[in-house]
């Protein structure tokens, strides 16, 4: 490939990768596959300067820092490490480095796979942490980084001034503990820890943060007000006085001495309970550090050694399919046993048939295996001399294979999905959306108790709450009379429920809670939904093609119309109770911001919706009218700019009349 053209995709490559891993925190590229890109990247521009551009991914030191947060600056930069991929380049390193500082010693520790962070504190109160960002401008997670219990938050003996860099993570048995959580409640997986610690860091509310139980280890002074060091290990013991969770290291006299504890800490690495990628040689002598000074990228005095991931051949034995709580087809590799990364793994995921397809992955074939992130594992590619006679393409059923409904794509997605709506791998998902206050609302029903009443044989179909055992669910763990009594007088007040919240109950997927309002509210009842044309759904306001086609794939489904006759019989209420007879806000949008005080929110967008009018959330050109309260923040400031009429809320009172 001509130079160019290489290095012009290169950059699209890296840029791409780059946005999803420091933004989104969505990584689709491994680490090290990143590393090596980039690095092909760096000798094609110093080989054709000519070619290279400002805004090179080879240009950057990081990411930037996202708008979620308060951005800061960083009192001391947070740099980032040159990387090294053996043993060689890293005898290069001490070459150079030994050139100016010929009695070299190195601290030699394990490099953390999670979010780097600066904590800083002044008068030993810790007052402010934040991300690394880009190195020089972070994000400030301040609260979030309380939740972190081995971060002190009160400091004795600290100088009038301390920043400390360490590394957030989330130890293996939290992450594992995170995953099951979120299979549970049918959410997307974590990729791997480190994806999973960024997320938590990031989270608006501190309390999730806590939750996901994270951990750091200090690894680098920054800054230190009044006190002085010879050392980096010197650092880390007074840190570690302070009672810092510090990074263990091993002070090196020799590279030699170095290349042999990166290879014990690599043998070791799956023992220890965090994901590390690498390991970190650092000069030890801090005077040394400020002569030998940094690049435009990197200090020259330290490197950081990349592990490669550990790649082996098995061979694929069968093609399992398992059906997610949210009705998601995922297909699974079953292997023949290979220890790789520290564990016997026997299976693999294989993601979507769109993965299947472009791999051409076959049952019978020698197959390259790895673990994405050091955690999942995964099938890198098809060992296609190895294949034997007589394979054939895998395809994924066309049929649920718990239920036997039938499976459809996702319209705007490569999943496979059941369609059926009493198929028992959702039932919990489905029964615990059902028993919503968006849905049913049926309260004192939480999904511990659903489980409870699942793995108790009390239910196998939303129906079957109108037909409980009340005196059998007082005998559950946990329960008891009182609440089993409050539990009847929930599901007994659900039968007159509007039927907008059984629409929204029945979980069609494109129905949610608007779309079931309006749907209730033109058709009036079930029945005439039901038998709604293609073409008498598409003149209800705000229903488009994939929501008609939705709701004539879900009515036709013998377990939907299995469901509804049960529910019928249980005598729950198939008509709606607000038909819309006036109309004066039909096509009207309104927006309600601020502390309103003459009614709550929901009573103000029961009465638009009432008169054919829609509440939405934000304010946009389509905006009506905004309807604004006490202390009405950006969202009356974006009307005015926009010229959208504002009312006051007795304003709004005269127009409902």
């Amino acid at each position: 490939m001509e130079p160019q053209k290489e290095i012009q995709e290169l950059t699209k490559e890296l840029d791409h990768a780059g946005y999803l891993y420091y933004v989104k925190d969505a990584p689709e590229m491994t680490d090290y596959d990143y590393d090596r890109k980039l690095r092909r990247l760096e000798e094609l521009e110093a080989q054709y300067p000519e070619l290279a551009s400002p805004n090179s991914p080879t240009k950057r030191v990081g990411g930037a820092a996202i708008d979620t947060f308060r951005k800061v600056r960083h009192a001391v930069p947070l740099e980032s490490l040159q990387d090294v991929f053996s043993f060689d380049e890293l005898r290069e390193f001490d070459e150079r480095l030994r050139k100016d500082e010929p009695e070299a010693e190195y601290s030699v520790e394990p490099k953390i796979d999670g979010l780097s962070v600066a904590l800083e504190y002044v008068n030993g109160e810790f007052v402010r942490g934040a991300t690394r960002g880009d190195g020089l401008i972070g994000e400030d997670v301040t609260e979030n980084l309380k939740t972190v219990r081995s971060i002190p938050l009160k400091l004795d003996g600290a100088p009038a001034r301390l920043i400390v860099r360490g590394e957030v993570y989330m130890p293996r048995a939290s992450f594992e503990a995170l995953n099951e959580a979120q299979e549970k409640a049918g959410k997307p997986l974590f990729a791997n820890p480190r994806n999973a610690a960024a997320g938590s860091l990031r989270q608006l509310d501190p309390k999730i943060a806590a939750q996901r139980k994270l951990d750091i280890l200090v690894f680098n002074l920054q800054l230190s007000e009044g006190k002085t060091f010879e050392t980096h290990t010197e650092t880390l013991d007074f840190l570690r006085s302070l009672h810092f969770k510090v990074i263990d290291y091993r002070l090196c006299k020799t590279i030699d001495e170095a290349v042999s504890t990166i290879s014990g800490i690599g043998e070791t690495r799956y023992d220890l309970p965090y994901d590390i990628d690498g390991a970190v040689v650092k000069l030890n002598d801090l005077a040394g550090r400020v002569r030998m000074g940094s690049t435009a990228k990197f200090p020259r005095w330290a490197a950081a050694f990349k592990y490669p991931p550990e790649v082996k051949e098995t061979v694929l034995q069968d093609i399992v399919v398992q059906v997610g709580r949210t009705g998601v087809l995922t297909p699974r590799a079953i292997v023949a046993p290979v220890h790789l990364a520290g564990t016997t793994v026997t299976a693999a995921t294989l993601h979507n048939q769109d993965f299947i397809t472009q791999k051409d992955i076959r049952i019978g074939d020698t197959v390259k295996i790895r673990k994405a992130g050091e955690i999942i594992p995964e099938i890198l590619e098809v060992v296609k001399e190895k294949r034997p006679e007589g394979t054939v393409p895998y395809f994924l059923p066309d049929k649920c294979p718990v239920c036997g409904a039938p499976v459809e794509r996702d319209e705007d997605g490569v999943a496979m999905r059941c369609t059926g709506a009493e198929c028992p791998a959702q039932l919990s998902r489905n029964l615990a959306h059902f028993v919503s206050r968006e849905a049913m609302n049926i309260d004192g029903l939480g999904s511990a108790i659903i489980d409870q009443l699942i793995d108790n044989k009390m239910l196998s179909n939303p129906a079957d709450l109108y037909s409980l055992d009340f005196e059998k669910l007082a005998q559950l763990p946990g329960l008891g009379q009182k609440s089993a009594d409050n539990l009847k007088a929930a599901i007994e007040k659900s039968r007159e429920n509007d039927l907008s919240r059984l629409l929204c109950a029945f979980g069609i997927r494109q129905v949610g809670v608007k779309a079931a309002k309006v749907l209730a509210a033109h058709f009036g009842t079930l029945d005439a939904l039901m038998n709604a044309s293609e073409d008498e759904l598409l003149e209800v306001p705000d229903i488009g093609k994939t929501t008609a086609d939705a709701l004539r794939s879900w009515f036709s489904s013998e377990q939907s119309q299995d469901l509804i006759s049960r529910l019928r019989a249980a005598g729950v209420n198939f008509t709606c109770h607000n038909q819309v007879t006036d109309t004066r806000f039909a096509g009207k949008t309104f927006v309600l911001t601020g502390a309103l005080s003459l009614f709550t929110r929901d009573e103000a967008t029961a009465k638009i919706e009432s008169f054919g009018g829609k509440a939405a959330g934000s304010v946009s050109k389509k905006t009506s009218y905004v309807v604004a309260g006490e202390n009405a923040g950006s969202k009356l400031k974006k009307a005015n700019e926009l010229g959208i009429p504002v009312l006051s809320e007795q304003e709004f009172l005269d127009m409902l009349g």
